[in-house]
């Protein structure tokens, strides 16, 4: 006798299923093309609309000329390089200072209570004053107060304000998730004589990190867009490339240009953060490590 004699039937599912799994195939490829139709239509319509407006022959020559276009498109790219920039140095500065403000939030005992007061009072300052005074306030009054050795670099203090806002936002989100992890952890870890730091570290902070992944990515891709606002302090990035081609053209394509460019650059990121939020929920619903 043979392996081949006594190995078991290859499983066939039964015709119930096959049938439940056809008609499943036969659901999804309808839904896709009523979703499909759909979309078609409407993008058709809203066309039309634009199209067909009174307006349309000179807002095609001011918002969308191919030419113009294609000249402002490389420093605009040029200025792109700034953004960039601004958004990696930013973005590292942000999160570093926005964990120290969350686990300066979150130190217990009366003697860190200064600390704790000043970190929720700079929380509640940041979170409360729009970027765009913060930003007029940092790159026109510190250069007003003439001190020693402060740059007046309009990037560097562009991006100061930035990291001043921003850190508030991302402290709040270190602290929602330092907030969520159970005290059991707490005291298991301090049961097994780890410090009050040694439990942050090594327990606290690693389940809180990866349960605010997905709303720090939010905050991220948010920082990409504003780093644009530094062109207020006349730092030449994509945006004000494009502010200086259409003050010498008087046609605004360029803005048109740099707002695509970032909108490419933000698509991405965004659906990196829904596939990351996805996953987690995934592995949360099967009872896996969040």
């Amino acid at each position: 006798m043979t392996v081949e004699d006594v190995r078991p039937d290859t499983y066939r599912p039964s015709e119930r299923r096959i049938e439940r799994e056809r008609f499943r195939r036969a659901r999804t490829r309808r839904a896709v093309t009523i979703g499909a139709v759909s979309s078609l239509a409407t993008a058709g319509l809203l066309i039309g609309l634009v199209v067909s407006s009174p307006g349309w022959q000179r807002t095609k020559e001011t918002f969308f000329n191919a030419h113009d276009a294609r000249a402002s498109l490389p420093k605009i790219l040029d200025g792109l390089w700034l953004n960039l920039q601004l958004m990696v140095v930013c973005g590292a500065v942000v999160l570093v200072l926005g964990l120290l403000l969350a686990i300066t939030r979150t130190l217990r005992g009366p003697v860190f209570f200064p600390l704790r007061a000043l970190a929720t009072a700079y929380v509640d300052f940041f979170r409360g004053l729009p970027l765009i005074i913060c930003l007029l306030g940092v790159v026109f009054g510190v250069p007003a107060l003439r001190l020693q050795g402060v740059t007046t670099d309009p990037v560097v203090l562009g991006g100061t304000a930035l990291v001043l806002t921003y850190s508030a936002y991302v402290a709040e989100v270190f602290r929602a998730g330092i907030d969520t992890v159970h005290p059991s952890q707490r005291a298991a870890a301090r049961s097994l004589g780890l410090s009050s730091s040694q439990t942050m570290r090594h327990v606290v902070l690693p389940q809180a990190v990866r349960r605010v992944v997905p709303p720090l990515l939010n905050d991220l891709v948010s920082l990409q867009k504003d780093t644009g606002l530094v062109s207020i302090a006349g730092a030449v990035d994509a945006v004000y490339a494009a502010q200086i081609y259409a003050g010498k053209t008087f046609n605004y394509t360029s803005y048109v240009v740099a707002g695509l460019i970032f909108v490419a650059l933000t698509i991405p990121m965004t659906r990196f953060t829904d596939w990351i939020t996805a996953r987690m929920n995934r592995r949360q619903s099967q009872g896996g490590t969040v």
